[in-house]
């Protein structure tokens, strides 16, 4: 019987995008999984051929197959978008940024058996890019209104950065927080926020995260912790946690921290998802220092596109994907300098041969 083919944008990115990328692709292709890519180029590389940084063809791509596995990409300084991964985001109304954060045995670490998920609400908050700079006229006229109607004052050399949270974008991350611990067999879902300080913003978020929690009472059990304090727990007691649903910001931090817990941003997988659309993409940078050297860690590119199989109903080959890299993991022979023992293990392999050996265990050899 023919197996459903998937068509799926692949852009590989620039810096140490195209190594880990097509590492990926290799391991996901060895799945058997029926997949035609659809290479598209965003970034640095994108700019040197076409002029543009995010060409509307890579958007259109992403709009027309929903689905799309994205290499880690660099924004040059001084031009373009603050950021390139926001930007499409923005785009495509990528509304929930989801991190799993996992132990791996053979990941050095100082804490064990870590199995934490942060959904991160993606399209407001600070990061909407609502900025004013210090010393523009608009930004003066901004500072004399906001005295005017608060009768506090702001120094004249600020610059200023809008931060909003809507009831809609709160409402529908929430939702799909809890949506996704069901799906998942997730037990608790644990709301993060400032809204004793921020009451009118932080404060909504909140208020919206306890009115949808009473529609999932009984199924998954509801919990709230300001976010300085939940950076203490997740340091101390991790394991009491489970899904963290947090704003943009607070996400953004969080989930780095979280991979810190798990042995760092090598292994820390993402996915942005909206109800059109979605993305998948390591948590890590583009790193332009170590291109083209074979010798980067492709585990986060490869684990981003195990989401990337779950997301379009291939669970069996997820699975397999999944354990190969586990195993290839806890077995420490053909892994890359940061997961041996010590970096200067001679014994390391590069990139290329990491992922070899992770097809080798997919294919039961």
């Amino acid at each position: 019987m023919q197996r459903m083919q998937h068509k799926i944008t692949l852009i590989p990115g620039d810096g140490i995008g195209l190594e880990v990328s097509l590492a990926a692709k290799r391991c996901i292709d060895a799945t058997g999984v029926n997949i035609e890519w659809v290479q598209m180029s965003a970034g640095q590389d994108a700019l040197d051929k076409t002029g543009e940084l995010l060409p509307q063809s890579v958007l259109d791509s992403i709009k027309e197959n929903k689905v799309a596995l994205k290499g880690p990409i660099t924004t040059p300084v001084g031009t373009g978008f603050r950021s390139i991964n926001v930007a499409i985001r923005q785009a495509l109304d990528l509304y929930a940024c989801v991190r799993p954060a996992k132990s791996y045995v053979g990941v050095k670490s100082n804490f064990k058996d870590i199995d934490l998920v942060i959904i991160r609400e993606n399209s407001e908050d600070l990061y909407a890019g609502i900025e004013f700079e210090e010393g523009d006229l608009k930004t003066l006229e901004l500072i004399h209104q906001i005295e005017k109607d608060t009768k506090k004052k702001i120094r004249s050399d600020s610059g200023i950065t809008i931060k909003s949270i809507s009831k809609f974008a709160s409402e529908r991350i929430v939702r799909f927080a809890f949506e996704y611990a069901l799906k998942n067999n997730r037990k608790k879902v644990t709301c993060v926020h400032k809204a004793n300080i921020m009451k009118f913003t932080d404060g909504l978020f909140l208020k919206i995260a306890r009115q949808v929690a009473q529609d999932f009472q009984g199924k998954i059990v509801f919990e709230e912790r300001i976010v300085d304090n939940m950076a203490m727990q997740l340091v101390q007691k991790p394991h009491n946690y489970d899904v963290l649903v947090l704003p943009n910001l607070y996400g953004d931090i969080i989930s780095d921290l979280c991979a810190g817990l798990i042995g760092g941003l090598g292994i820390a997988p993402g996915a942005n998802i909206g109800d059109n659309a979605a993305v998948f993409e390591a948590v890590h940078g583009s790193a332009p220092k170590y291109k083209g050297q074979n010798k980067v860690n492709p585990t986060a590119m490869i684990l981003s596109g195990a989401l990337m199989l779950r997301y379009i109903k291939e669970d069996a080959a997820a699975l397999k994907l999944e354990r190969a890299v586990k195993e290839v993991i806890a077995e420490g022979e053909f892994v890359t300098y940061d997961l041996k023992a010590s970096p200067l293990d001679a014994s390391a392999v590069g990139t290329e041969e990491m992922a070899d050996a992770i097809i080798k265990r997919i294919k039961g050899k």
